[in-house]
């Protein structure tokens, strides 16, 4: 099956996301890890589509949807990596998207600052909430001030030093 870039990209205005998101972390020193990915999801029968992502992209990976809701059987593609966000995400949709175009841009926006390691910054991090929380309609369940607070208590405390 082949389906042509345009499809693609009229398929992810309508059944994708650019999503940036601050979680939990205990790996980092704020206690905090910026995410950041795409993903198409498309029910069941759309698995061949989904497939074509993946082969004409080079990347990512396909998975249930959903890992908490038993009764969701969509399916999803999804591209984490950093490397194939910026090298092979980007560039297939630079240009070309209408609807999600400003979710894009800003998208765009935050791997630039991940990339020069900004968002390990106070100012980088309230920069990407900014960003990220203008993203999403829906209420994010962490507070920015909350998250702003671990980064302002880590630099206070390396000043001291």
């Amino acid at each position: 099956m082949f389906l042509s870039d345009d499809y693609l990209i009229g398929f992810t205005e309508g059944e994708g996301m650019f999503y940036i998101g601050i979680v939990p972390s205990k790996e980092t020193k704020t206690g905090w890890q910026v995410i950041y990915f795409l993903k198409v999801s498309q029910n069941p029968i759309g698995l061949k589509v989904l497939n074509q992502f993946k082969k004409r992209l080079g990347c990512g990976y396909v998975k249930q949807n959903s890992q908490t809701d038993k009764t969701d059987k969509s399916l999803a593609y999804v591209v984490r990596d950093f490397p194939s966000l910026r090298d092979k995400v980007i560039p297939f949709f630079e240009g070309k998207l209408i609807i999600k175009k400003q979710a894009f841009e800003k998208f765009k926006q935050v791997l630039d600052i991940v990339a020069k390691k900004q968002h390990l910054t106070l100012a980088g991090i309230t920069q990407i909430l900014e960003i990220a929380y203008s993203m999403n309609t829906q209420k994010r369940k962490v507070e920015k001030q909350l998250i702003l607070e671990a980064y302002l208590k880590l630099e206070s405390s390396q000043a001291i030093r």
